[in-house]
């Protein structure tokens, strides 16, 4: 991992690690704190991981999440309670494919808590993944981060945590590994419903239109034409010039449903509704997974709502 300096970011902080840690010490030697400390201890980027670990770590695992479960990984500001706890971490596991890179966030927090990837256990999710690149103009060649939204990728990203609790862990490794196995079960399953599912689309009426570009992971893997706004997260609302290209897009392919996903600001999604009178038939999870108790709660969920989404919104 790169070092650089970021003095402004650790300055910010430093005074807030203090007043936590002493709030720590004053707290510890309880029956819970005892409990937790038994516990490997974890710090994933965003939720999508903290669910998958969970499932390959089962009680063996304590897990604090970065990037709050609704909100953009593309860039986060840690807090110091997200130093605190990536400092004191047995195992990080972030996704990488650029997707942590906004504002070097990841590298910043890294850099502070004294971990990388040589001398701290700190894990790719994405490990064999391969990669898809961003095309437009000033990104080209760049990593699309979103590769979960394939669930064969979720499949490595499962057998990756595996391997990361492993090593951390190695007495517990019977445990991870059944998890595991069980877990890919459930895995395998729904990835090839999804096939079975889009199989009964039209190749032709297979375009899948959403305001990022997030699903070329997912296109590809279930026979799609992914169309978008903007290409990638690095802001919120679409272009005159990017509206315009898309509003072409649906006309020339007579496009009958459109795609919002949760975490995006709805205006340009609904602007482009307006113009093409094209109806935003459901929204979709990319970044996210929804709110504890609510619809896409688990990684698992969050695909099977996305794959019964969009094919009900194509075939109405």
């Amino acid at each position: 991992m790169k070092k650089r300096s970021y003095l402004p970011f650790f300055v910010s902080i430093c005074t807030l690690l203090l007043i936590t840690a002493c709030n720590t010490s004053e707290g510890s030697g309880n029956a819970n704190n005892e409990e937790t400390e038994e516990k490997v201890q974890v710090v994933t980027t965003y939720s999508i991981i903290y669910d998958i670990v969970k499932n390959v770590g089962g009680d063996l695992v304590d897990i604090h999440s970065l990037a709050p479960i609704g909100s953009n990984p593309h860039e986060y500001d840690p807090l110091p309670e997200d130093v605190q706890k990536a400092t004191d971490a047995d195992a990080i596991f972030y996704n990488g494919l650029n997707l942590e890179a906004g504002n070097s966030w990841f590298d910043r927090l890294m850099e502070t808590a004294e971990k990388d990837e040589e001398d701290a256990p700190v894990f790719l999710m994405s490990e064999g993944v391969e990669p898809m690149y961003l095309t437009t103009e000033g990104n080209e060649g760049e990593e699309d981060p979103h590769a979960w939204l394939n669930i064969e990728n979720g499949i490595q990203y499962a057998e990756n945590a595996r391997d990361g609790l492993i090593e951390v862990d190695p007495d517990n490794k019977d445990v991870y590994e059944k998890n595991t196995e069980e877990y890919i079960t459930q895995l395998k399953e729904l990835h090839q419903d999804a096939i079975e599912q889009y199989n009964e689309i039209p190749e032709k009426e297979r375009v899948l239109v959403t305001s990022e570009g997030a699903f070329k992971y997912f296109s590809a893997a279930y026979g799609f034409q992914a169309e978008y706004i903007w290409e990638i997260n690095q802001e919120n609302q679409g272009t005159p010039k990017q509206i315009t290209r898309i509003v072409d897009i649906i006309s020339d392919k007579g496009i009958k449903g459109l795609f919002l996903e949760t975490s995006i600001d709805p205006r340009s999604m609904e602007a482009v509704s307006a113009e093409t009178d094209v109806p935003i038939m459901g929204k979709v999870f990319t970044d996210s997974l929804g709110k504890t108790g609510e619809d896409g709660d688990t990684y698992i969920d969050m695909m099977k709502w996305n794959i019964q989404t969009i094919k009900e919104g194509l075939t109405e």
